[in-house]
């Protein structure tokens, strides 16, 4: 595709950040908008200068021409708009959680398929120029095979929309597990190389959370803190862990960790905010080297130009369905076990 990619966009909760990107990529505009909401609806329209704006998805993808659509709705909504749009010969971005549960994500790779269009999942963290250039160490094989890691994303008290969609299992299918621990659980296989999961045994909690909702009279039905052990094909194991209410010192606490035979790579952020840092260990002539990346000197794409540059290629894209069911595998596996209290095993796949 040589010409303008013209977008449109659904939900403009996390939306209306994707559309402020897109419209300003160079070879990307927004055609038009949807939202349930019309006040935010028309203030993201007046915002970008988009004239075509519609309360229903499905109205808008028939009588706007585009090319692709942002999926950017409460979970619930994300295979059904998908597949729908995939099926109107739709390119894809969907927000993470790829789906609810890995039966809609596996349908969501279908469409695809079937469509010859590009879906991709909004796995951001991995276009952070630190989690670039700890990808390109990893490829060149400075850490070795890396067989052990902890992948982290903890909140003291940062429970999104308080009594909203996030805190509605039917609408969200779980609590910060899927809402942050998707980011990290994604970073972690993506700097390992995509490993198989075989197993997974998890445990959540509502105790936080629990209590607060109940003093403010609001609805929560998920976890407010979900961890777990992840083991893979190639012997490898993963520690996570997510919540959005804990009693800790930082506002916001994220960290992957990963150790390899030969050194460790790390991303984690600062002073509990949204500033990364990376950092690279190394075993070097019997000493141990601590690097810290000051700065990337390349340019690292967005997740929306990679989507972009996706479409234009004719290509997967670098965070594909394939990444999304295997996350979502993980996320499914890690609330059985919590909910049947043992480890779940999955069956092989032919």
């Amino acid at each position: 595709m040589s010409g303008t990619i013209r977008v449109g966009v659904i939900g403009l909760g996390m939306g209306a950040g994707h559309a402020e990107q897109f419209n300003r990529l160079p070879g990307s505009t927004v055609a038009a908008l949807a939202d349930l909401n019309r006040d935010r609806l028309a203030a993201v329209g007046k915002k970008l200068g988009v004239a075509e704006q519609f309360t229903s998805a499905l109205k808008m993808m028939d009588k706007v021409p585009m090319d692709a659509v942002v999926v950017a709705t409460p979970n619930k909504f994300h295979a059904p708009l998908t597949i729908a749009a995939l099926e109107r010969g739709l390119h894809v971005f969907c927000e993470k959680p790829m789906a609810m549960n890995l039966a809609e994500a596996r349908a969501m790779k279908a469409a695809a398929a079937r469509a010859r269009r590009r879906l991709m999942i909004n796995f951001s963290y991995r276009f952070l120029p630190m989690s670039m250039a700890l990808k390109q160490q990893v490829d060149a094989g400075v850490v070795g095979p890396i067989y052990f890691g902890r992948t982290v994303w903890h909140r003291q008290r940062g429970m999104p929309g308080f009594g909203g969609w996030f805190g509605d299992r039917k609408l969200s299918g779980g609590g910060p597990l899927i809402d942050l621990g998707v980011h990290r659980i994604d970073l972690a296989l993506w700097l390992m190389g995509r490993p198989e999961p075989i197993s997974v045994s998890g445990s959540s909690y509502n105790v936080i959370a629990k209590r607060i909702a109940a003093e403010q009279k609001k609805l929560f039905t998920v976890e407010d803190l979900a961890c777990g052990i992840v083991k893979f094909a190639n012997g490898a194991t993963l520690v996570v862990e997510a919540s959005w209410a804990l009693n800790i010192q930082d506002p916001e606490h994220m960290i992957t960790s990963l150790y390899g035979e030969k050194g460790a790579i790390t991303q984690k952020n600062l002073g509990g905010g949204y500033h990364y840092q990376a950092e690279l260990v190394t075993e070097e002539q019997g000493c141990i080297f601590t690097k810290t990346l000051a700065q990337s000197t390349r340019k690292t794409p967005s997740s929306q130009e990679e989507f972009l540059a996706c479409i234009r290629e004719k290509r997967e894209p670098s965070a594909s369905a394939d990444d999304g069911i295997r996350v979502q595998k993980i996320l499914d596996g890690l609330y059985a076990s919590a909910r049947r209290g043992r480890e779940i095993v999955f069956a092989k796949r032919s």
